[in-house]
């Protein structure tokens, strides 16, 4: 909320609190939308001042309040100008393979993360942007390549190989521009014949790079970043021992991208959804590097007023270590353990 001169008000500003006249009697209430004869009226009552809600006042999730931010309104600024100069970069190597410069593409990333004082806040941030039918893919590999600072930083790599993983994450995904834009965003279930195709984009992607100069595990991590541990992924069926560090974090990486980010004909997954789905297909990914990862999420929302499945509000209080996706949460005077009632579960973080 603001304070506003009367002389500056404007029909459709709802007032974010009670205005009494100078006799204390109640002129308007709080969140009366002003038109112009209420605003006459308050002239009259030699009002000067009044408090006017503003967008961070109508929000009622967590993540619509990130939205209307003041931080997040600069980080999308930012992104946007940053955006359109990766995806020239990433065109060039495409229709020419003329290499990225690696220093232009850690000035993007700086850019960009510098408008985020936590990990967990570029998360939010990113889970707010919508990009453009045409960027999607470009915007796809982009968001890994920040995703992979935050995720890398906060199982504790070292630095050499934080650097090596933001830069799988800036061309692991390259493949999939190769490839219909139709096939990549069909919004319904792949036929077979899709899926084969699809599955290509791994090896295109390789073969586009493979003789840039660029780190091993880049290479890697771009062709090898749908195996799974359990040996059902592509194109070489590989398991656990078989399968890169990098390989396995992009992994972890490009699912995150996925669930979390809008698309034209779905919602973002919150937190615990996330959490959630991954829970339900550990057996693709490195144990280790999950649990860190899901457990950091988890305990971002400590403190978070959440909507459960059956309306009520709660807060979180406790997170289930051994069942992340279920924490505890207060709702009044009541603890629920929700690992102990499946049938409830979180619908929005508010």
């Amino acid at each position: 909320m603001k304070m506003t001169a009367v002389m500056a008000l404007k029909p459709g500003m709802v007032l974010a609190s009670d205005v009494l006249s100078y006799k204390n009697e109640l002129l308007y209430p709080a969140n009366t939308t002003l038109d112009d004869i209420a605003i006459a009226k308050l002239s009259r009552h030699s009002i000067m001042c009044v408090e006017i809600k503003e967008d961070e006042d109508f929000a009622t999730t967590h993540f619509e309040k990130i939205r209307v931010s003041a931080g997040f309104k600069h980080f999308e600024k930012t992104y946007n100008i940053f955006l359109p100069r990766y995806k020239i970069m990433i065109d060039k190597l495409i229709s020419d393979k003329t290499p990225p410069d690696i220093s232009q593409l850690f000035q993007i990333y700086a850019e960009i993360t510098g408008c985020a004082k936590t990990g967990e806040l570029l998360l939010d941030y990113l889970y707010n942007m919508l990009p453009s039918e045409d960027d999607m893919t470009y915007a796809h590999c982009l968001n890994s390549a920040l995703i992979a600072g935050v995720f890398g930083t906060w199982t504790g790599i070292s630095r050499e190989d934080l650097f090596k993983l933001i830069q799988c994450g800036f061309f692991y995904d390259i493949g999939k521009l190769m490839l219909p834009y139709e096939l990549i965003w069909k919004p319904s279930r792949l036929t077979d014949i899709e899926f084969e195709l699809m599955k290509t984009h791994t090896i295109k992607g390789f073969e586009l790079i493979k003789d840039l100069d660029l780190d091993e595990a880049i290479l890697k991590a771009t062709l090898t970043h749908h195996e799974r541990c359990d040996g059902s992924g592509y194109p070489s069926k590989l398991k656990d021992h078989q399968i890169s560090k990098f390989a396995k974090y992009i992994s972890i990486i490009d699912a995150y991208e996925a669930m979390t980010s809008a698309r034209t004909y779905r919602q973002s997954l919150i937190p615990f959804q996330v959490i959630a789905n991954f829970e339900k297909t550990d057996r693709y990914y490195d144990t280790l590097i999950l649990k860190q990862i899901l457990t950091q999420i988890a305990r971002s929302q400590l403190g978070l007023t959440v909507r459960l499945s059956d309306d009520r509000l709660a807060e979180v209080i406790l997170i289930n270590e051994l069942k992340l996706s279920r924490p505890l949460v207060k709702c009044e005077d009541t603890v629920i353990d929700l690992s102990q009632n499946p049938d409830l579960t979180i619908e929005a973080v508010l």
